[in-house]
């Protein structure tokens, strides 16, 4: 039985500036800005429209996979687990979790929009008003602060669904994957959906949505530097791009310039070429094999579930 326990009041803030980064990203002859930049509070809902649309067939695969084996899934998991979960979203498939791990010690969100992640932990905790939960704003791609855990019985499990391991580079991949195997340690799990390598028309019809969404949320990155930084975009001059690159396994997501354009950022001003582009995301597509081979410095694969088209993975994986 769970005990009945309040929504922690403390949520960690990360107190990060952009400026630094987007000046490094935008200054490079290849101009980027980092991918995780897209999720202020606009952005995270955009995101969230995205995993319905029809084109975009990953989030309901992976939860028809999670559906089918929840069973199975929650005993590989086993008993007493406090269940950390980067970049949790609006928490949809981790209810599926939520209502059949039997003891959970607690659920911690992490994202690093604190005014999305404070909307989502409310409505979790009206809907499970026995569950301890401990929201972290905080970008996980640095090594987390997390509260200690007061039950010595308790073991960490990493839940990273969404193929979100595919928005790092592999060497990006590997260095996640290490410092998750840091966290769970001997006694943890991580949890993980991948994304399968397929058809290049399906993967970029996903990210080229028909409604136009996709391009929204590319672009939505501009917005929030034009509020956050008061840099001067013109939205109306960038187009969203999504295109396969088969020789890395990726989709790359980019903003082109329509026409030669200047931008201030701060105190400096970038220059833009007409057809130049900002590479804003990338997503990688990995077989099983690759993945296995990702992971295993630091992972062994203890479970793989996949649906009946090879679509997409939820593996768990043990700290070797």
């Amino acid at each position: 039985m769970k005990t009945i326990q309040t929504v922690s009041e403390e949520v960690f803030d990360a107190g990060e500036t952009i400026l630094d980064e987007v000046m490094e990203g935008l200054n490079r002859t290849q101009k980027t800005l980092p991918s995780k930049f897209f999720y202020d509070e606009r952005g995270s809902r955009l995101f969230e429209t995205i995993t319905d649309l029809p084109e975009y067939y990953l989030t309901r695969t992976e939860i028809k996979i999670i559906r089918k084996h929840i069973d199975e899934i929650v005993w590989t998991l086993g008993p007493a687990i406090r269940l950390i979960e980067p970049g949790s979203g609006n928490s949809r498939k981790t209810r599926l979790l939520l209502d059949h791990i039997p003891d959970i010690c607690a659920y911690i969100p992490v994202e690093i929009s604190a005014t999305f992640l404070s909307s989502v932990t409310a409505k979790l905790s009206d809907q499970y008003p026995g569950l301890n939960i401990i929201p972290v704003a905080d970008d996980y791609t640095r090594q987390l602060k997390l509260p200690a855990e007061k039950h010595t019985e308790c073991r960490d499990v990493v839940f990273f669904p969404g193929s979100t391991i595919g928005n790092f580079t592999p060497g990006q991949a590997q260095s996640f994957l290490a410092m998750v195997a840091g966290q769970v340690k001997d006694n943890g799990g991580l949890l993980i959906g991948t994304d399968l390598k397929k058809d290049p028309e399906i993967l970029e019809a996903a990210y080229n949505d028909s409604k136009g969404v996709t391009a929204e949320f590319n672009k939505n990155l501009l917005v929030r530097l034009n509020r956050e930084l008061g840099t001067n975009f013109n939205i109306s001059q960038f187009e969203h791009r999504a295109v396969y690159n088969s020789e890395k396994s990726r989709i790359e997501m980019h903003l082109v310039s329509l026409v030669r354009q200047k931008v201030n950022i701060g105190k400096s001003e970038v220059s833009f070429r007409k057809g130049e582009y900002i590479h804003t995301e990338n997503s990688y597509k990995y077989s099983l094999k690759k993945f296995k081979t990702l992971a295993s410095p630091y992972f062994n694969i203890e479970k793989v579930w996949t649906d009946e088209h090879g679509l997409f993975a939820v593996q768990y994986l043990v700290p070797r």
